[in-house]
């Protein structure tokens, strides 16, 4: 019985059939952001295979419909290939879907952002990729050409982090299991490219209570610092205004 003439919708989906509506590709990508020797890099691999094959790109792939139940867990999936870790961090910036982005056809993807530390990360170069590297982000984008619209999404990608460092707790989740709140203080003037407050930052950081102490010190510059780390469960902060000292 063709579907369209069913009286129920179990009967409905029992002759429903989607091959005989086109689709678009699905992927996910995502933009991997990490704070490395003093300044912001993206994590990128190079392609292995057509198109672009030897170009850089962002870490994605296409949904896995057998095992992957959401478009974060695609995301997920590929941020472990690649890095070996979980991400302390994960959001979804936006969808784009043209027939433009990429040579083999109308191509949909979902773009996700995530932070990470970068110390004890082994990179790894999954299948579809020669290399995988740390590079560096100057002014929103990196030295080398990237493959299909990832040029564009990196830049977006990096204002949309800059935008919510002005206002959130978010390069906690940049940090070492633990850390000084000068060294959080230089993470968030090195995403923002500029020197912040310090009595101001200090003073929103540990009223925001999601910082605990951990009973230990760290020298610097001749004086004990102490050494902080996110709490259990902690979620990342929201603070009233923008950071004083930022644009």
């Amino acid at each position: 019985m063709p579907y369209q003439q069913a009286d129920t919708e179990e009967q409905f989906l029992k002759a429903y059939d989607a091959s005989l509506y086109e689709r678009p590709n699905i992927t996910v990508d995502t933009v991997i952001f990490t704070v490395l020797e003093q300044s912001l890099h993206v994590l990128l691999v190079k392609r292995a295979e057509f198109p672009f094959k030897g170009s850089w790109s962002l870490v994605g792939g296409y949904v896995d419909i057998n095992h992957d139940h959401s478009l974060e867990d695609t995301a997920k999936r590929k941020l472990t290939q690649k890095t070996g870790v979980k991400t302390p961090y994960l959001e979804q910036l936006e969808t784009v879907g043209n027939a433009n982005r990429d040579p083999r056809g109308w191509s949909v993807t979902t773009v996700y952002f995530a932070l990470i530390p970068s110390a004890h990360i082994q990179l790894k170069s999954g299948q579809g990729a020669t290399d995988t590297q740390w590079v560096k982000v100057i002014n929103g984008r990196v030295e080398s050409p990237l493959a299909f619209d990832h040029a564009d999404i990196l830049s977006r990608s990096v204002q949309r982090l800059r935008n919510k460092v002005l206002y959130t707790s978010l390069p906690i989740y940049l940090m070492p299991e633990s850390f000084t709140l000068g060294e959080l203080q230089t993470v968030y003037e090195i995403i923002l490219g500029q020197v912040i407050d310090s009595k101001s930052f200090r003073r929103r950081i540990l009223t925001s209570d999601i910082l605990e102490k951990t009973g230990e010190k760290r020298h610097v510059s001749k004086r004990p610092a102490t050494l902080y780390r996110l709490k259990e469960a902690a979620e990342p902060h929201f603070f009233v205004r923008n950071i004083e000292g930022a644009d």
